[in-house]
């Protein structure tokens, strides 16, 4: 499982000309799911997510000493495969390390479960479409993890 995490002021995700999914201060998730991604692993990295230290404390002293969890923040999900992308060989690159769709779209629905546990508003975008993200990042920042990376034993 790969997520690029944005923290952001505002973020919003549009299809077929529709808001899906809108949010104030807190992140942006682009999330890909593998073939070997399993509910466990959704599980540790929803916890991985809300519990990182990305915003700063209130007196602007530190600038990763707050989880949006302490922030009272905002998360939106939105699944993306090109996450997998591989473009080793070529100049089209391939997804064959992205899960299939069926298998795909029901762990990100359980990794958005796995979020609505904490004290957040979640939002998503709509599994599948084709979408448009806005948002203004707020620092920036932008935080890669990969379940392989930060998981023990994975």
């Amino acid at each position: 499982m790969r997520i690029l995490i944005q923290r952001v002021s505002r973020a919003e995700v549009r299809a077929s000309g529709q808001t899906v999914g809108s949010i104030g201060r807190g992140l942006l998730l682009l999330v890909g799911i593998t073939h070997d991604d399993t509910v466990e692993r959704v599980r540790a990295m929803a916890a991985k997510v809300v519990n990182m230290r990305l915003f700063p404390d209130l007196d602007g002293n530190s600038h990763f000493h707050r989880s949006v969890l302490d922030e009272q923040g905002d998360l939106l999900a939105v699944s993306q495969f090109t996450l997998y992308a591989n473009c080793r060989k070529g100049r089209r690159p391939s997804f064959a390390d992205a899960a299939r769709p069926e298998s795909a779209e029901a762990l990100f629905e359980r990794f958005v479960e796995e979020l609505r546990v904490f004290p957040t508003h979640v939002e998503t975008g709509s599994f599948g479409a084709m979408m448009d993200v806005s948002l203004v990042n707020d620092g920036p920042v932008s935080i890669w993890l990969d379940s392989a990376e930060v998981l023990p034993g994975k």
